[in-house]
């Protein structure tokens, strides 16, 4: 092979190159994407106002007295399922995740012996009243803020009632409860459960 061959192969090479090169710097200013300044993506929500006009107020829950006057043990005790996952109602039961729950109505607040409770707990005074009770059953960490208890809570309030009845008998000292005569309802507000 002369020079001149030589020479149109290297040429070649180089211009293939040099024609990669610039197809090269030609895409990334094409195709680079724009980085954000801030990661993430902005969603766009709509809010509709609510069908049927303003919103109604929150209806004022039933005293605890009044719904525990037509409370129903029976059905605390199938609401009890929900708590014996880490608890136990037996006198003198052990403490699993939670403390025994026997006598626990007039007991003083995190005083069960032995059971090592939140901080926030300890921070608790006074004994569990069925007031307390029905306000910490409708959402524990709504009353003891940095509870360890991971319970949601029960929302109904009569649902809450039937469990307090339920465990105001298991006590060696039951409470006494009120009723429907002392509480003020009548038949017909028991029915509208």
């Amino acid at each position: 092979m002369d020079s001149f061959e030589i020479n149109k192969i290297l040429g070649a090479v180089l211009g293939t190159c040099l024609v990669l090169l610039s197809l090269n710097i030609v895409a990334n200013a094409v195709f680079t994407p724009h980085k954000p300044a801030k990661p993430g993506y902005d969603i766009v929500v709509v809010e509709q106002a609510p069908a049927g006009g303003p919103a109604a107020a929150p209806v004022a829950e039933v005293p605890i007295a009044t719904r525990l006057a037509s409370a129903d043990v029976g059905r605390g005790e199938a609401s009890a399922k929900k708590c014996v996952a880490c608890h136990t109602f037996d006198k003198g039961g052990r403490n699993l995740v939670g403390p025994n729950l026997w006598g626990v109505i007039g007991r003083a607040k995190a005083g069960v012996s032995g059971f090592n409770y939140s901080a926030a707990m300890k921070g608790q005074k006074g004994n569990w009243t069925l007031e307390d009770l029905d306000v910490y059953l409708r959402s524990p960490r709504g009353m003891v803020p940095g509870t360890n208890m991971t319970f949601a809570g029960i929302p109904r309030g009569n649902e809450r009632a039937d469990l307090i009845a339920y465990m105001n008998g298991h006590s060696d000292n039951p409470q006494p409860l009120p009723k429907a005569a002392d509480a003020g309802t009548a038949p017909t507000q028991q029915a509208a459960r």
